[in-house]
């Protein structure tokens, strides 16, 4: 396996576990899973190549595709968590706008 693939093959494998996680609802870890991967795709940025034969681009599309694939799901997971985050955070505000205004009147 060329180094490119082995490349590709952990960087799916971190995805995966970004999935797991988002699926699981552990925020923290996958947080932290997202600081490795992003790392783990600068590292490889520089000398990604396009596989010369044929099997070994079939291989690198299967794998990419299997990466957005967890993006996607991970996406879809942390959409409606991010909307119940900015949901109580405006409730939040509204309800320190409530009390300013009352507080100032008193």
């Amino acid at each position: 396996m060329s180094l490119v693939l082995e490349d590709f093959q952990r960087l799916s494998g971190i995805t995966g576990q970004m999935r797991e996680a988002a699926t699981g609802g552990e925020w923290d870890r996958l947080i932290s899973l997202e600081q490795e991967c992003k790392r783990k795709f600068e590292e490889i940025k520089p000398r990604d190549v396009i596989p010369s034969s044929a099997e070994e681009r079939a291989q690198k599309l299967a794998l990419l595709k299997k990466i957005l694939a967890d993006d996607a799901a991970i996406r879809n997971r942390t959409e409606g968590w991010m909307e119940q985050i900015q949901r109580i955070m405006q409730s939040n505000r509204s309800e320190q706008r409530l009390q300013q205004t009352y507080l100032a009147n008193y």
